[in-house]
C-alpha cells in the first residue's frame, strides 16, 4: 500500500494549529463508538507512538541489524541499541507505523507486536496510556485500520515538527481533552505566558552571571509537572541565555496520561526521561534525598489530600523537620502548602549554592488559617527563616478552567543581600490584554512587553505604585487573649427559673423532682443575692432536701446567676478575678522588630522586653481606655502570619456626591413614570 504523507504546513503556531486540527479530525472516526471525553484515550497515545516512529525511522535498519547480532549474547543490550539509535529509546520490531497498514486483517496483533518492540522506557510511556484496552475496543468497532491510516498520513519527523513545537502540540491536544472532560482547574495545563514570567523570576538573579558561564549544568524540578510545559519553557529560556549551558530537568506527575506525554516529550528532547517519575509526590517521593538548583510548579488549586492523609501525617509526626512537613499541615481540602513544603525540602543548602523556588497559588495560602493553625505556622516557618522573597499578584481569568486570581510565590534560601530580611509584593493584576477569543475561562493573557515590565519591577526592587517592600516581621502578629472579670449577682425570676429547668443535669432528673425544683424556686420568686454564698445559705438546705445530686445543684446556682457590671467581681481562692468567657476577646498586636526564631515557643518570647512591651503598649493605647479592668492571658498568646497583599495595594475611591446620586434617582424616576404612562395609554 502506498502511503501519502501529509506535508508540514508553515512553522510555529501555524504548524501547531494545522497538525492539531488534522489529528483532531481522527475524532470523526471515533464518534459514536467513543464519548467526546474519551477521544484522548486514543489520540494522545497514537500521537506519541507516531512521533517515536518518525524519530526512529533513520536508524531503524541499523538498530535491527545490531539487535540481531547481539540478541542473547550480552546481558544488557539497551545502552548499545540506544547508542545505535542516537536516542534514549529504540524499537526492535521489524514493523513500522506505515507497515502496520499492509494487512488490515492482522493490524491489531501487528500493532501490539510493534509496541512490544519499544525499549523499556518508551514501553512504560505507552503502557501508562492503557492503550492495549483501546486497541481491542477499536478493533471491535472496526475502525482501528482507519485510525492508524489517518495517523500514518501526518508527518511528525523532527525536520517537520521541532521538539519544542511537538511539546506545544501535545499541550494543545491535552487542553482540548481537558475541556471536554471538565478537568479541575489548571490540573494539566499552565498558560505559556505565566510560565515564561515564572521562569524569568526564577532565573533573574542568575541571568547575567551564573547561567552565562560556558558549559554550566543546572538542575530543575517540577513535582506536579503535568505535560512538562514548565520544564520545557525553563529549558528553552536557559538555552536562549547560554547555548552552551545545560539544564537537567526532573519531574513527577500523578496522572498517568499526562505523565506519559511529559516523559515522551523529555525523551524526544534528549533529556534523561528516567528523571520524570510517576506517582503522588507526597506518598511516593521518587526524588527523595535529591536537591535541585531551581524548583517550579503550578499545583492544582484547592485539591483535597485525603487519599494521602495517613502517609503525610505519619511523616509529619515521626520525622518532623527532618522530613518535609514539620512546619505544619494545611486544611484537608487544600494541599497547596504541602507542595511548597515538599519543594523547600529539596532546596540545596546555602553553602552548596542554595536554590530558588517559584510556585503558583490561588489566594488561599496568603491568609487562610488563624494564628497557630497549620497554614499560619507554615507561613511563619517560611518567613521567619527568611525564605519568602516575593509574592506577585497576577490578573484573574488567566487559566483555562478557572477565572480566579492567582499569585506567584518566589522562595529562596540564597537571597541577594539587599533582599535579606524583607519581602517584596508586586501588584501585576492590571498587566494583561484581553483575548479576542476566550479559551474556556481564559479571557486574558499577559503580553510579552508586560512580562518584561513585571520582571523589571521585580528586579529593580524599588518601592512604587506597583511594588511594596516590607520587613519580614510586618506579616506577623501576636494573637492575644483579652480577659475581663466575671461580675455576677443572683436572683430568682421567670427567666432564671426557665434557665435552671433547661439545664441538662435538671433534665435528667425524675419529672416529680423537676416539679419540686420549680415549686421551690417559685416560692422564692423576687429574691436577690449579692453573692453565691448568700444564695446557697438561703436555698441550699431546701435543695439538699430534694435529694439533688451535686451536678444538679451546680446547675441551679449557675442558672440563677445574672451578669451585672455593677455586681462584685468573682474571684478564685487566691483572690484573683475569674475571667468571663462571654466577654473574652482576641486582638492582633503587630510583631516588634526583633530577631525571629521559628523553633522558639511563642510564650517564651514574653520573657523578652520587646514582646512584653509591645503587648503592654497595645493594651494601654487600644484597650484599657475603653475597658479599664481588662487584662491579657499571656499563656493563650499565639504567633500568626498572613500576607494581606490586596490590602497593601488598596486604593480608596470616594463615593459620588449626594447631589449627583439624588439627580440620578430623580432622572430614573422620571424615566419610569414615562414608561408607565406609555403602557397605560
Amino acid at each position: 500500500m502506498t502511503v501519502v504523507t501529509r506535508p508540514a504546513l508553515g512553522s510555529g503556531p501555524e504548524i501547531i494549529r494545522s497538525h492539531a486540527a488534522f489529528i483532531w479530525s481522527v475524532a470523526d472516526l471515533l464518534r459514536g463508538d467513543y464519548k467526546q471525553s474519551e477521544y484522548g484515550r486514543v489520540i494522545l497515545p497514537l500521537t506519541v507512538i507516531r512521533r517515536l516512529d518518525c524519530v526512529l525511522e533513520p536508524s531503524k535498519r541499523a538498530v535491527l541489524e545490531r539487535h540481531t547480532q547481539l540478541a542473547g549474547r550480552i546481558e544488557n543490550i539497551e545502552p548499545v541499541l540506544q547508542a545505535v539509535a542516537g536516542e534514549q529509546f529504540y524499537n526492535t520490531s521489524p514493523l513500522t507505523f506505515t507497515k502496520l497498514l499492509d494487512d488490515p486483517n492482522t493490524i491489531a496483533d501487528s500493532l501490539q507486536l510493534y509496541i512490544g518492540g519499544f525499549s523499556p522506557g518508551a514501553k512504560d510511556v505507552i503502557d501508562k496510556f492503557d492503550f492495549g484496552i483501546q486497541i481491542d475496543r477499536l478493533r471491535r468497532a472496526n475502525v482501528l485500520y482507519q485510525v492508524i491510516g489517518k495517523f500514518a498520513e501526518i508527518d511528525l519527523h523532527p525536520e517537520a515538527v521541532s521538539n519544542i513545537e511537538m511539546g506545544y502540540l501535545y499541550e494543545e491536544l491535552i487542553r482540548k481533552f481537558s475541556e471536554l472532560s471538565n478537568e479541575t482547574a489548571g490540573e494539566h495545563f499552565t498558560p505559556r505566558e505565566v510560565i515564561r514570567l515564572m521562569v524569568n523570576l526564577l532565573f533573574i538573579d542568575d541571568a547575567d552571571d551564573v547561567l552565562t558561564k560556558p558549559g554550566i549544568v543546572k538542575t530543575l524540578c517540577d513535582p506536579a509537572c503535568g505535560t512538562g510545559g514548565m520544564l520545557s519553557v525553563a529549558e528553552d529560556h536557559l538555552r536562549a541565555l547560554n547555548p552552551q549551558a545545560r539544564l537537567e530537568v526532573y519531574g513527577q506527575e500523578l496522572n498517568a496520561e499526562t505523565y506519559a506525554v511529559c516523559r515522551s516529550d523529555m525523551m524526544l528532547k534528549g533529556q534523561d526521561a528516567s528523571h520524570i517519575a510517576y506517582g503522588n509526590s507526597f506518598s511516593e517521593d521518587h526524588h527523595e534525598g535529591e536537591c535541585f538548583d531551581y524548583l517550579l510548579a503550578n499545583p492544582p488549586f484547592g485539591v483535597e489530600w485525603t487519599k494521602v492523609e495517613a502517609e503525610v501525617r505519619k511523616e509529619a509526626e515521626i520525622r518532623g523537620f527532618n522530613g518535609r512537613f514539620g512546619a505544619g499541615l494545611p486544611r484537608i481540602n487544600d494541599g497547596s502548602f504541602l507542595f511548597l513544603q515538599h519543594m523547600i525540602s529539596k532546596m540545596k543548602r546555602p553553602d552548596e549554592g542554595g536554590s530558588r523556588v517559584a510556585i503558583v497559588f490561588n489566594g488561599s495560602p496568603l491568609f487562610t488559617g488563624g494564628a497557630g493553625s497549620g497554614e499560619s505556622e507554615i507561613r511563619r516557618w517560611i518567613i521567619e527563616n527568611d525564605w519568602l522573597e516575593a509574592v506577585v499578584a497576577l490578573p484573574d481569568q488567566l487559566f483555562y478552567n478557572t477565572g480566579i486570581s492567582t499569585y506567584v510565590w518566589v522562595v529562596s534560601n540564597r537571597k541577594a543581600p539587599e533582599r535579606r530580611g524583607k519581602v517584596q509584593l508586586v501588584d501585576a493584576r492590571e498587566y494583561f490584554v484581553k483575548m479576542r477569543k476566550s479559551l474556556g475561562e481564559k479571557r486574558k493573557q499577559i503580553a510579552d512587553a508586560q512580562i518584561e515590565e513585571i520582571t523589571r519591577l521585580y528586579g529593580e526592587f524599588a518601592e512604587g505604585e506597583k511594588v511594596k517592600i516590607f520587613p519580614n516581621e510586618a506579616f506577623g502578629f501576636l494573637r492575644i487573649t483579652v480577659e475581663r472579670p466575671l461580675q455576677l449577682r443572683w436572683e430568682v425570676t421567670e427567666e432564671t427559673i426557665t434557665a435552671v429547668l433547661a439545664g441538662k443535669a435538671i433534665q435528667k432528673l425524675h419529672h416529680d423532682v423537676q416539679l419540686a425544683v420549680r415549686e421551690l424556686l417559685e416560692a422564692q420568686r423576687g429574691a436577690q443575692f449579692a453573692t453565691q454564698r448568700e444564695m446557697v445559705k438561703a436555698l441550699g438546705s431546701a435543695m439538699s432536701g430534694l435529694g439533688l445530686p451535686a451536678p444538679a445543684q451546680k446547675t441551679v446556682w449557675s442558672g440563677l446567676a445574672v451578669r451585672d457590671a455593677d455586681a462584685p467581681v468573682i474571684t478564685d481562692r487566691k483572690g484573683n478575678p475569674d475571667p468571663d468567657p462571654e466577654l473574652r476577646d482576641n486582638e492582633n498586636v503587630p510583631l516588634p522588630s526583633v530577631p525571629l526564631t521559628f523553633e522558639e515557643d511563642p510564650t517564651d518570647r514574653f520573657a523578652t522586653l520587646e514582646y512584653r512591651t509591645a503587648v503592654d503598649d497595645y493594651m494601654r493605647d487600644e484597650v484599657l481606655p475603653y475597658v479599664p479592668n481588662a487584662w491579657v492571658d499571656y499563656d493563650r498568646t499565639k504567633i500568626g502570619y498572613e500576607i494581606p497583599l490586596t490590602r497593601h495595594f488598596y486604593k480608596y475611591v470616594p463615593p459620588r456626591p449626594l447631589e449627583e446620586i439624588d439627580a440620578e434617582i430623580k432622572r430614573l424616576e422620571g424615566e419610569i413614570q414615562r414608561l408607565l404612562a406609555e403602557v397605560t395609554e
